[in-house]
Formats: structure tokens, C-alpha cells, sequence
């Protein structure tokens, strides 16, 4: 919702894209399990009578990604290795940090495989690329992207500069800042040198004073009583903006609205900051979060409409990730002194899986002792994925204490997949 700016008017004044694309599929979430793996660079298929030579890129834009050469077309996919923009090291939207210095290893690695070979080169989500010495110059200017990040981060880390500081002082080489295709209209310079921070240093920069910091909306109520209260701070918020001092304006506004979330006239001036700097952004998801900051300090708030587990997505999980989803529900507190333990019979895998809750932990083993469970339930796949659904044991056979269940599914917490964000 934020980083796309689904829910945004499309308007000159709203949602015009997202960097990578346009925004969100409206459509249903899918997901049809692999018939053929890919497990090494070099690999050959031929699919539908066309071949297909295939480079592993695993911990590039995502944990398993691949680029693929179709030789008899001179074609060559990026996947989204390289695109027409600056991609994200971390996504906004919350991700793993990504590894720039084995992306930009893949690029090179690309050029060397398929390039000269190639007459086009196309990704996922962008136009081709045409001719062979144009494509090898996008990757390399690509590459030396990736790498120049990377490179400059850590050095400058070495400095003793932390993420916000290197982002501030990093400059990039006229010759990339020249090539529109590096621009950060998807990632940006800004949040990508902090991600490569974050990857070697974690989230604390060596300070102790942020060691061990209040949390926000405590440490808002305090700044703004340090600084006079509201009424004090709304009038030289509002000289900041005019001012165009929009980042100060934004971080004293923010602490206003999270000391006192019903403070219309420090909503409203908080989101005309956030106007000026979605506006103002060449990148498409920093507009789209500001905007959508801006809607819901106006009280449009926007409603997940997305589902992403859908039933062709959980039906496609492993028995151990079904149990993992479950894992990350239980409410911990409410689950310290509960002890329940459930064997599981798969009879159409041949498989056995022990659940046991305890100290507010559900561990899954296939390796358990002789003890007895305090339920065991023998079932298929397609019906554990049925029981998850309802909660209901019904039509399944079942020995032992069928409150066992109910004890476990009680203990399981439900997202709030309406959070909010720009208020505490």
C-alpha cells in the first residue's frame, strides 16, 4: 500500500507509478510448484522447443534468482539483475538486505558468458536493451553501479561514518550519474548505502545513546514537552516549511502527532510536509510513501485489499512451512505455561511430525521419543491445510484429547493487516 501507492488517486497529485512499474496486480496471487529445478550456471532446457541456457544469481535481487541466454534468438534475460534503474539493496517494503558486491559479481559474469552473443537484452519488468555493444554497456555501467555503492559504503564505514551520514556524504561518478538507467526511481543512493551499512553492522551504529532509546511514541511526548509543547513547536514547524527545511519540518512534526495523535492542525501541516517531499521525489516509491503518509493524517486510510495466502500459495507450502506460519502466531505470553504436544500422520507423504508448545515456543520435530502425545491426528496434506482454515478436526481420525487442539488454536494470534504507520 505504501511503497506502491495501490490505494493512491492516479493523478498528477497522486499515483504515477512506482519506479519499477506502474504498481500493484490487482489480480489473485498464484503459485504453481517447480516441476524442473535449475541448480547450475550452464544449465540447458529446452522448453516448448526453445532453449534455454540458464546462470544461477542467488543473493542478488532476491535469495534465489536466475538469469537466462536463449541462444538461437540472441536474447538475453536480466531477470531483475538489471533494469532500467537503480534497483533496491533493501526493499521499503521490509526484505532481507541484499548483497551488492555478489550482484555486481553476476553482472560481470553475465557479460562474460552471453554478451558478445547477444544482439538484445530484456528484464522482467523493462524494455530490451538493442545491440550487442549497447546491452554490454548498460550491464557494465550496471555492474559498476552495484560495486561503486558497495565499495564506497565501506569505505567510508572505515571513516567511522555511520548509514545516515554515508548517505549524505556519498558522491557518484559523473560518468553512472550521466546514464539515466542508474537513477534511483526504484531504489535510491539515499536508502540503498544505508541498506550496505545495515548488512555488515546491524542496526546499531556504536553509539550508546542509541543503545538503548525510548520508544516513539514515549520519546515524542517527551521531545515535544522539552521543546514547550505544541503550541510552541507548530508555529516553527510551520517556518521550516516555508522555509523548504522539509526534512526538519517532517521530523518535529512527526514527534507532534505521536505525543498527540488528535492534534488536527499538526496532522495537516505534517501532511502538507509530506505533499512537498512526495513532489519533490525522483523516486516513485518514496513519492508513494509520502502520499500515503499525507492520506492518512487526512483520515483516508488506506484498507489491505491483497491477499498473498491465497489457497494455490499455502497449498504449495511444505509441511514445514505450514507449521513455521503457525509458529509465528503463537502469542507468547499468553502461551508461557501452556504444554501441548500433537503427532501428526501424514498418510499420503509417509511422513510424521511432532508439534509441542512449550514456554511459548512450537517446535516442529520429525525425531521424537516414545512418549506419548497428548493428540495424534492422521490426516493428508489437503486436509491439514482444511483443518488450518476452519479449526475443525471434523471427518479426520483422531486419538487422544481433541482439547489439545483447541488449546493451540486459541493461543494463535491474527495479524493486523491495517496497522497504523504515520500515527502511534
Amino acid at each position: 500500500i505504501y511503497m506502491y501507492g495501490a490505494e493512491l488517486a492516479k493523478s498528477p497529485a497522486g499515483q504515477i507509478g512506482a519506479g519499477l512499474g506502474q504498481t500493484t496486480s490487482t489480480g489473485t496471487i498464484s503459485l504453481i510448484p517447480p516441476t524442473l529445478s535449475i541448480t547450475e550456471t550452464g544449465q540447458e532446457e529446452t522448453l516448448d522447443g526453445v532453449r534455454f541456457v540458464f546462470q544461477l544469481t542467488p543473493g542478488t535481487e532476491a535469495p534465489a534468482e536466475m538469469n537466462f541466454f536463449l541462444p538461437e534468438r540472441r536474447a538475453l534475460c536480466m531477470a531483475e539483475n538489471a533494469t532500467h534503474n537503480l534497483h533496491n539493496i533493501l526493499t521499503l517494503r521490509g526484505a532481507l538486505v541484499r548483497d551488492p558486491r555478489v550482484w555486481a559479481r553476476y553482472l560481470t559474469e553475465a557479460i562474460e558468458l552471453f554478451a558478445t552473443d547477444s544482439d538484445v537484452l530484456f528484464a522482467s519488468h523493462h524494455w530490451p536493451t538493442w545491440g550487442t555493444a549497447e546491452l554490454t554497456e548498460f550491464l557494465s555501467q550496471q555492474r559498476d553501479l552495484y560495486s561503486y555503492l558497495h565499495d564506497q559504503t565501506l569505505r567510508l564505514l572505515n571513516q567511522g561514518y555511520t548509514g545516515p551520514e554515508i548517505a549524505e556524504r556519498i558522491q557518484m561518478p559523473p560518468a553512472l550519474d550521466d546514464a539515466w538507467h542508474t537513477h534511483g526511481y526504484y531504489g535510491s543512493v539515499s536508502h540503498n548505502v544505508k541498506a550496505v551499512y545495515q548488512r555488515y553492522m546491524g542496526w546499531f551504529d556504536g553509539n550508546p545513546a542509541h543503545l538503548w532509546e525510548l520508544p516513539p511514541e514515549e520519546s515524542a511526548k517527551k521531545h515535544v514537552e522539552f521543546m514547550g509543547g505544541a503550541a510552541e513547536i507548530l508555529p516553527k514547524a510551520k517556518s521550516a516549511l516555508e522555509a523548504g527545511e522539509l526534512r526538519w519540518a517532517a521530523q518535529v512534526l512527526n514527534y507532534v502527532v505521536f505525543a498527540d495523535p488528535g492534534n488536527g492542525d499538526a496532522r495537516e501541516l505534517l501532511a502538507e510536509v509530506y505533499d512537498r517531499l512526495g513532489h519533490g521525489s525522483e523516486n516513485g516509491t518514496w513519492r508513494n510513501f509520502y502520499l500515503q503518509g499525507a492520506a492518512e493524517l487526512r483520515g483516508n486510510k488506506a484498507q489491505a485489499s491483497l491477499d498473498s495466502a491465497s489457497p494455490d500459495v499455502v497449498a504449495a507450502l511444505t509441511l514445514a512451512q505450514v507449521f513455521d506460519s503457525i509458529a509465528i502466531r503463537v502469542d507468547g505470553p499468553r502461551a508461557w505455561d501452556a504444554r501441548v504436544t500433537i503427532d501428526w500422520k501424514f498418510t499420503d507423504l509417509d511422513e510424521e511430525i511432532r508439534l509441542r508448545l512449550a514456554n511459548g515456543v512450537l517446535v516442529q520435530t520429525r525425531n521424537h521419543d516414545n512418549t506419548p502425545a497428548d493428540l495424534t491426528v492422521t490426516l493428508t496434506k489437503p486436509q491439514l491445510l482444511q483443518l488450518v482454515a476452519t479449526g475443525s478436526l471434523d471427518g479426520l481420525q483422531v486419538d487422544g484429547d481433541r482439547q489439545a487442539l483447541a488449546t493451540l488454536v486459541g493461543l494463535l494470534d491474527t495479524g493486523d493487516r491495517d496497522f497504523d504507520i504515520v500515527t502511534p
